[in-house]
């Protein structure tokens, strides 16, 4: 159970490193904020991968399991960052996500 939790966070960790790192740039690109922005998205980017290294299965299996907790967190930074309330939907589309990260990251293999 606890490396089930372990494991999640450091999805959800990876998740926002990845997002901070894209955003950043888009930042500047998109809403005239300074190019100094391409800094931090480097670090964040970096770390990015640096966290995707720490994570013990396959890198295939840990991709597909990751896009469903990058779904979670972009839904999340919809919301509290961007402003926007997500939908109904995107909280079914959350929950068919997570369900398929469940199955590919922690169905048990033999």
């Amino acid at each position: 159970m606890m490396q089930t939790l372990i494991t999640t966070l450091l999805f959800a960790l990876t998740a926002v490193a990845e997002i901070v790192g894209c955003y950043l740039p888009y930042l500047w690109l998109r809403h005239a904020k300074s190019a100094w922005l391409i800094l931090p998205a480097a670090g964040s980017l970096a770390v990015f991968v640096w966290l995707l290294t720490l994570h013990p299965s396959a890198s295939g299996r840990v991709y597909a399991a990751y896009g469903g907790m990058y779904v979670t967190v972009a839904i999340l930074w919809l919301w509290q960052v961007d402003g926007v309330t997500p939908h109904r939907w995107d909280f079914l589309g959350v929950a068919l996500c997570l369900a398929g990260m469940g199955v590919i990251a922690f169905a048990p293999r033999g």
